[in-house]
């Protein structure tokens, strides 16, 4: 029996305030979280690339034999925004740092929309394995929601505008993506969700790998290692729970 409407998207609107809570309580502790900046990147990044790689990948992947192309084109547009901000947007002084946060907002945003596109698919196939997707999604909302607000911070954003950016795109797109996908969720076959957790994976990678990373061993700190080892096991928790 096919659940009803309001089941996808009471769990996206869950994953959203989880999300929504991460970024007003650091909002309330902004020294302690701009003072470790570098802490939370190496976090995210652990995160991040653990997730893409340990799971969103292989399930790709497992989906359609065309995963590696989406992987492969999520990654270059990634880089292509960057190159694109860089050039055009944060070309000035005062703007130079905003690509720190901006990258990072485009991934997580789209990643996001991609969560909310899963749980209708997920609570369309039953209640059962809707709620296993949900429990493992929403138990990284609260970092992400953390990490998206102190690295706009971080690339000179005003405190209102990445906390308005930061709900936007890390919260607001998942139920979007639930409510925008409901409707037509029984025409999404599987070569259209691998292509589309391929291209969120190739983001997210590039944003911890090629643009994080980098970042945080311009500014090293003595326990950024730990942090990134933290990440993972996080990282690893969130699979764990899925299985």
């Amino acid at each position: 029996m096919e659940n009803p409407f309001w089941i996808p998207v009471t769990a996206s609107l869950l994953a959203a305030a989880v999300t929504t809570a991460g970024i007003f309580v650091i909002r309330f502790f902004e020294p302690w979280g701009r003072r470790n900046t570098t802490y939370f990147a190496c976090f995210a990044a652990g995160v991040l690339i653990s997730v893409s790689f340990l799971h969103i990948i292989p399930t790709a992947f497992a989906m359609s034999t065309q995963a590696p192309v989406y992987l492969l084109a999520g990654y270059l547009a990634m880089h292509f925004v960057d190159r694109f901000l860089s050039a055009y947007v944060c070309d000035k002084p005062e703007t130079a740092e905003y690509a720190i946060g901006l990258i990072p907002l485009f991934g997580i945003g789209f990643h996001s929309f991609i969560d909310g596109i899963i749980y209708s698919v997920t609570f369309t196939v039953s209640f059962f394995t809707g709620a296993l997707a949900a429990i493992g999604m929403v138990l990284h909302e609260f970092p992400e929601g953390i990490v998206t607000y102190i690295l706009l911070l971080r690339g000179g954003f005003s405190k209102k505008a990445a906390l308005v950016l930061a709900f936007i795109a890390a919260a607001v797109t998942t139920p979007l993506g639930t409510m925008l996908s409901w409707p037509v969720v029984s025409r999404i076959g599987q070569p259209t969700l691998s292509a589309l957790l391929s291209l969120s994976a190739g983001a997210l990678v590039y944003v911890g790998a090629t643009h994080l990373l980098p970042r945080t061993m311009q500014e090293p700190r003595r326990f950024s290692l730990i942090a990134l080892l933290t990440g993972t096991l996080v990282a690893l928790g969130i699979i764990a729970s899925k299985l």
